[in-house]
């Protein structure tokens, strides 16, 4: 491979017949031919050189980018954003398609597996059966360095250094070619790819595995969010049937007395608390239902910063101050609350038109975007025809500000 070195190399090469050429050019009548030949040979030899060279800085730049192109792709691999060799829908199926390589690694290692090659004849003190047993011997040896090598390889696997995986075990393949090679001892390729195989696929179960557990997280998370909506919806209702158990009980009496200015106002507060259960069930049935918020934390993620996100309770406030937990510095501030039947939907909507404007490109499952409170309540409105319950331009953040006076 050429390198910086050979680059320098050339380059000197090439000052030194400039020099040669210069100092031959001086001599002038004398031996005007044969300096004139040695001349233009010397400058053949040069552009011949300048031509190397040239080749040498275009296949060291192609090494280059193909080395930052490497070193991306194991960033943003590190980061979360993993490029699938094979794509399969859940790590069962991956665990699968390793578990048939694996038979087919075992079969390969038999006796007769062709696992690894070697020389067919080798004589040891005269011997051909001992030297079949010497290449025997030694042919195991190296199988099993190699198999001992790429076995740590996948034991210590990472997904986002698959292709530092790979590398290793291509390293040591070439190794044992080369120190196999008086007996033509190499690992036989088809084996050496079958076993790259294996270590993609491995990579690809750690990263579908890691997946599926952030999405069984996600999941518990929303459930335990979803249970203490629930309870909320439960505290509700049985907080108004006692109010209507309550009005009831007065109606009864008024209606034996023949009070009818209590029958109508025990009427009126009995239909306003039965409107009050029924929508509690509603919500407590629709779990699309529920409150957009949008908030921000200056004192955590500065300026027009700010979060969009749902939730189902029937305080949405109750859900911010746990969002304003030991987590951040500060609390969060509220700039917008819209209640909608289908909050699901209208959560995703902003999310998609702000996709440009996302603080993190790498984990979508942030919610926070680069952009003004009242850019979003404008995008709110247009995509609903629900009343805004809330909106405040400006964040108060009390206690950041506050911190910053004492701070000065």
């Amino acid at each position: 491979m050429f390198n910086k070195g050979k680059i320098e190399e050339l380059t000197n090469e090439i000052g030194k017949l400039n020099s040669q050429i210069a100092e031959l050019s001086k001599f002038g009548g004398m031996n005007a031919v044969q300096i004139e030949q040695e001349i233009t040979q010397l400058k053949i030899t040069k552009t011949e050189i300048e031509k190397e060279l040239s080749a040498v800085r275009q296949e060291l730049s192609n090494l280059k980018t193909s080395l930052i192109e490497t070193e991306e792709i194991a960033m943003l691999q590190e980061v979360g954003i993993y490029q699938y060799t094979t794509i399969l829908e859940s790590s069962v199926g991956y665990a699968e398609k390793i578990k048939e390589i694996e038979a087919e690694i075992k079969k390969r290692n038999l006796a007769d597996g062709g696992a690894i090659k070697a020389a067919n004849e080798w004589i040891v003190n005269g011997s051909a059966s001992e030297g079949r047993k010497v290449i025997k011997e030694f042919s195991k040896l190296m199988l099993r360095a190699y198999n001992g090598e790429v076995d740590d390889a996948i034991r210590t696997l990472k997904p986002y250094k698959m292709q530092a995986a790979i590398d290793r075990v291509d390293k040591v393949e070439k190794s044992i070619e080369k120190l196999g090679k008086t007996m033509s001892i190499t690992i036989d390729d088809s084996y050496h790819q079958l076993r790259i195989s294996e270590i993609k696929l491995t990579a690809d179960y750690l990263e579908k595995k890691e997946e599926e557990k952030e999405r069984q997280k996600e999941e518990k998370l929303r459930l335990k969010e979803e249970e203490k909506a629930q309870k909320e919806f439960e505290r509700e209702k049985e907080k108004l049937n006692k109010e209507l158990m309550h009005h009831q009980s007065i109606l009864e009496k008024a209606n034996e007395s023949g009070n009818f200015k209590v029958i109508e106002e025990e009427n009126k507060k009995i239909a306003e608390i039965q409107s009050g259960i029924d929508g509690v069930e509603e919500r407590s049935a629709n779990i699309r239902t529920g409150y957009v918020y949008v908030i921000s934390n200056i004192g955590s993620f500065g300026e027009e910063v700010i979060k969009i996100g749902l939730t189902r309770r029937l305080d949405p406030q109750e859900r911010i101050q746990e969002l304003s937990d030991a987590s951040v510095p500060f609390k969060f501030d509220i700039h917008t609350l819209i209640f909608h039947t289908d909050a699901v939907s209208l959560e995703k909507r902003p999310h998609q038109e702000l996709e440009k404007l996302r603080v993190t490109k790498v984990n979508l499952r942030k919610e926070f975007f680069k952009v003004s409170p009242s850019t979003v309540k404008e995008l709110l409105a247009k995509l609903s025809t629900e009343n805004i319950i809330t909106f405040k331009e400006k964040a108060e953040a009390p206690e950041w500000r506050i911190s910053m006076k004492q701070s000065q």
